[in-house]
């Protein structure tokens, strides 16, 4: 269902918003509560949806439910997790249940019914281009609005390696899995990437039964092992707001090397699905005594892929620990569980020469404003697109509500109240001259 939010032109906000993913759907949330920030959130898609191609059943979600859109940087928040279950009419049913982790799918419904709730926020309407005179001159596909304030939150788009066939029938990205991967009965199919998306794909297709079960599943990763994620209290305190000042303070080659050191805080598999693959492994090797219907990869590069006669695909592997060692395989679908990048912002070319950049991102600042020459008072604000600047919980829902708080201090003109720090001392403390009586 579309909001329709006005239909005069030029009005005038405080704040604009440009999509509506999670980090724009908490920033909106938080504000709702806030009538002297006036604000709009224009999101192109007619309805929310946040990663429909991935919503395979089963599927759950990584981080506590605490970590919704608002609670943790306001527990009294009408669109929280809890405020859900409670309109909804099933928060006994929800404890009830007991889950272990909350389904992906109701985490999604969850911040679908708080979009549908905010009258701020407008479905079917695209963002064209973003200008500056003495204020932004925001251009969609319907009108023209202006605004002293924007907030950038389009998320990510899937990402392909070279080696992929984009657009080839036979292959596709993680992303569109519930779409594309329903008749794949019989066939060889090789999924390509070891995370989180990669082992539900596997999972999903694993099992299945019958004629809809693959003739072979090959799992490929680069990954020395099928990792799993990091969950362990003090790995989590990277996802506290204090580790993510700490962590913008650093030089870039620091932040870069944490980065890559503590990928699997974020980016490994959970335990219950490794524990379900596994399982359904044994199942159909010394169960069924299905020998041939499962192939595991890790440790190896995807270097080619070559049409095999117009029957599928073959696959050429580098081993990663034995260069020159090539291995081939065959498979009819190629399923890419490559990740994700941030999503263009082709809509800021007029004023894009006038922002600062580091690398591949813009440059923010602690509240999550872009640098640039514009007045100070003038912000252009950027969500789940500052990863090498602000840590591996940037795209992560861990600091979603936090993030989106900073930002709506920033625009209110004050300062929340921080929870309290980690039990870890993350920087080091100021140096003192040595004591001349333990030198020497």
């Amino acid at each position: 269902m579309a909001h329709e939010a006005t239909e005069r032109k030029d009005l005038h906000y405080n704040c604009v918003g440009i999509g509506v993913g999670p980090a724009n759907l908490s920033l909106a949330s938080l504000l709702h509560g806030h009538a002297q920030v006036s604000n709009l959130f224009l999101e192109k898609k007619a309805a929310f949806g946040w990663h429909e191609g991935q919503q395979i059943p089963g599927a759950s979600l990584q981080v506590s439910l605490f970590k919704d859109l608002v609670t943790l940087a306001d527990p009294t928040n009408p669109f929280s997790f809890l405020a859900y279950l409670h309109d909804q009419g099933k928060i006994y049913h929800f404890l009830n249940a007991q889950f272990d982790a909350l389904p992906r799918q109701e985490f999604r419904n969850y911040m679908r019914w708080a979009s549908e709730r905010n009258p701020n926020i407008a479905f079917g309407e695209e963002v064209l281009s973003v200008d500056f005179d003495t204020e932004f001159v925001v251009r969609t596909d319907r009108r023209t609005v202006r605004a002293d304030n924007i907030a950038v939150g389009v998320g990510t788009r899937p990402w392909l390696p070279p080696q992929a066939a984009a657009g080839a029938a036979d292959q596709f990205h993680v992303n569109e899995f519930a779409l594309r991967a329903g008749d794949l009965g019989s066939k060889r199919v090789c999924v390509v990437g070891g995370g989180q998306s990669g082992a539900e794909a596997v999972l999903d297709l694993l099992t299945r039964s019958g004629s809809e079960l693959p003739r072979r599943v090959s799992w490929v990763s680069r990954r020395a092992n099928y990792f799993p994620i990091d969950d362990t209290p003090f790995t989590n305190d990277f996802y506290m707001p204090c580790h993510s000042e700490y962590f913008f303070r650093l030089d870039r080659a620091t932040r870069e090397a944490f980065n890559r050191c503590n990928v699997l805080s974020s980016d490994g598999i959970s335990e219950d699905t490794l524990r379900a693959i596994y399982q359904r492994l044994y199942v159909l090797r010394f169960v069924e005594g299905s020998r041939d219907v499962f192939a595991l990869h890790p440790n190896r590069s995807v270097e080619q892929l070559r049409g095999a006669d117009g029957h599928g695909w073959e696959i050429s592997l580098q081993h990663n620990d034995q260069p020159g060692r090539q291995e081939l395989i065959d498979a009819d679908v190629v399923v890419w569980a490559t990740g994700f990048r941030p999503a263009g912002l082709e809509f800021l070319t007029p004023i894009a020469d006038r922002l600062e950049r580091e690398g591949d991102e813009l440059r923010v600042d602690e509240s999550y404003a872009v640098r640039w020459d514009g007045p100070a008072d003038r912000n252009i604000f950027v969500q789940n697109a500052t990863r090498a600047q602000r840590g591996l919980a940037d795209p992560n829902l861990s600091l979603n509500a936090w993030r989106s708080q900073r930002i709506t201090d920033r625009l209110r003109g004050v300062r929340s109240d921080e929870q309290l720090p980690s039990f870890i001392e993350w920087s080091a403390k100021a140096s003192v001259e040595p004591d001349p009586a333990w030198v020497g």
